[in-house]
């Protein structure tokens, strides 16, 4: 009959649903970017005062380290040093993989990610073991022990976040070209432990 309406098929109102949760998404921006953003400023803002105090407290030295501190050796945190930078760009393979929807690239990145970030913390267990001060020895062992100490921590936090994204990377669809925040955060949270652990080393061992 003429001027009846055609009936709408599965099809059109599933068509229908996608545009409308695209135009959502280009009104409301995804909020989990400004979450992570706000969560690693706050971050940035520990390290920046436990920099601030170490830094205050080497100025007002008369020596340091003090007098009797034995010297900290060079290589393993070098090597570690190596290790955990070259993750980064390990990591940042995954992230371009994913783009590309090569889901099982990012997999294999992430996994190698995963195991030079447990290298990392191995080799720190293993240079605490060899330290010949403790953590009361002076006030540079004090500094010492909670900046590593707690950069390590951020460490395993980033190991648990990356081996999060490979548990849900074995469900199939799970992360593809187009939905991939939990790989990008991981990567973007990795990238901020490295940076502060180049300015770590550069604090305690170099300068």
């Amino acid at each position: 009959m003429q001027g009846s309406i055609a009936p709408v098929t599965s099809t059109e109102q599933a068509n229908v649903l996608d545009h409308a949760t695209e135009a959502g998404h280009a009104e409301h921006p995804d909020l989990r970017v400004f979450g992570l953003i706000v969560f690693l400023i706050s971050e940035g803002m520990l390290f920046f005062g436990l920099f601030a105090a170490y830094l205050t407290f080497r100025s007002v030295a008369t020596a340091w380290p003090p007098e009797g501190t034995p010297e900290l050796e060079l290589l393993l945190p070098g090597i570690n040093t190596i290790i955990l930078v070259s993750s980064s760009f390990v990591i940042h393979q995954a992230d371009h993989a994913i783009k590309e929807n090569k889901v099982k690239a990012a997999q294999l990145w992430f996994l190698a990610t995963f195991i030079m970030g447990a290298i990392f913390i191995a080799g720190q267990i293993y240079e605490y073991q060899h330290l010949e001060f403790g953590l009361t020895t002076n006030l540079f062992a004090s500094t010492f022990y909670v900046l590593t100490g707690f950069h390590g921590f951020h460490v395993i936090i980033g190991l648990s976040l990356i081996a999060g994204v490979l548990v849900r990377s074995l469900k199939t669809g799970h992360y593809s070209d187009t939905s991939h925040f939990g790989i990008e955060a991981a990567s973007v949270y990795w990238h901020f432990v490295d940076i502060v652990w180049i300015v770590l080393f550069l604090l305690l061992y170099i300068l």
